[in-house]
């Protein structure tokens, strides 16, 4: 039966593609990233980056949303939880280690942490009960807007959200100032764009001349986008290019971005591996100010959490290397028992590197 997506899986295509991208690449050095963990997924699942020259490197850099969370938000949540209240959050953040332990380490201790799918299913829970339901806000621009739709229907007076929202591009933006890490390009994450539109990466244009394609999840649109990120350098472009417009506007989704807006307002905020990055994270608005947790609960944080000895999750996050470039990548530390949050989520690198078996390019 004939997909839609066949022609972007096309071996001749690809072939094709393959050969545009080293005859434009000649012997020049290329250092692409990526931010976001479905692309990784492809590349890993495609075998993408065994098919490339050895001069043109894609890495991915802070698109896990999972992986990006700081361990004080998680501290916050767990402090909560040994208050007597009901917190609620997504599977894969219940493994990821901070200073008093994971979530999943509160749960085993008899406090009461509960997955759920949505956050409709948080709000649906505390309207049928009497105790507090804390759910725990994460993740992009993907998201968030289902947080602001939430809030905005007006749950019940014991309902909040503690809002550890994150949004990419000024984490992009952070990449390009730490200078950290060579980057020739971005591959804009396909998810987040369909709400931000091109729109949205035209803060890091107007700072830094660094091309970006905004790709989706297919071998040939990966390919392709790498293919005109190394055309743009080739050409002294330095531009906002967008092969996925079959799910990608140049505005984006304009309704579900006011209503984020209406609902949020940016504030600095802390990235696991990365530091606090300015205007990066989503605060609850004053007119909401009642399902706001970081408001409604007097917790204090004051515990500190390092990275265990040998993890360098902090620089895979930063794209300067690569899962297996990690002492302790699949020794140690693999999906079964993680060291790191890269291991941890499904969309983090060192997991998905794991899951498909790759440890060295």
């Amino acid at each position: 039966m004939y997909s839609f997506v066949d022609p972007y899986r096309d071996n001749k295509t690809a072939e094709q593609v393959l050969k545009y991208i080293k005859q434009m690449a000649g012997d020049d050095r290329y250092r692409i990233v990526h931010v976001c963990g479905t692309h990784e997924d492809a590349i890993m699942k495609n075998g993408i980056r065994s098919l490339l020259p050895k001069n043109v490197e894609v890495l991915m850099g802070p698109g896990c949303p999972v992986c990006t969370v700081a361990p004080n938000r998680i501290d916050y949540m767990i402090k909560l939880a040994e208050e007597g209240h009901i917190v609620t959050t997504f599977g894969d953040m219940m493994r990821v280690p901070a200073g008093l332990g994971s979530l999943a380490d509160a749960k085993s201790r008899g406090h009461d942490i509960r997955i759920v799918y949505s956050i409709h299913d948080a709000a649906k829970m505390a309207a049928e009960t009497d105790k507090e339901v804390i759910h725990f806000g994460v993740g992009f621009e993907t998201t968030a807007p289902t947080t602001a739709s939430e809030i905005l229907a007006g749950p019940s007076d014991n309902f909040s959200v503690y809002s550890a929202h994150l949004t990419i591009p000024p984490a992009m933006e952070t990449l390009l100032a730490m200078g950290v890490t060579e980057v020739s390009g971005f591959i804009d994450p396909g998810h987040v764009s369909t709400m931000i539109g091109e729109v949205g990466y035209m803060p890091i244009q107007e700072k830094y001349p660094v091309p970006q394609v905004i790709a989706g999840f297919e071998p040939i649109d990966i390919l392709f986008s790498i293919a005109l990120i190394i055309r743009q350098i080739k050409e002294g472009r330095a531009e906002i290019e967008n092969t996925y417009q079959r799910a990608v506007k140049p505005e984006g989704m304009p309704s579900a971005m006011r209503m984020l807006e209406n609902v949020f307002e940016p504030e600095d905020a802390p990235w696991r591996g990365i530091g606090t990055i300015p205007k990066s994270g989503l605060k609850i608005r004053d007119e909401y100010a009642k399902y706001d947790a970081s408001r409604k609960f007097n917790i204090e944080v004051n515990t500190s959490y390092n990275m265990p000895e040998g993890c360098k999750c902090g620089e895979v996050l930063r794209a300067m290397i690569y899962p297996w470039d990690c002492p302790l990548f699949n020794k140690g530390c693999d999906p079964e028992n993680p060291v790191g949050p890269c291991m941890v989520s499904h969309e983090g690198s060192c997991f998905i590197a794991s899951r498909y078996g790759v440890d060295e390019l």
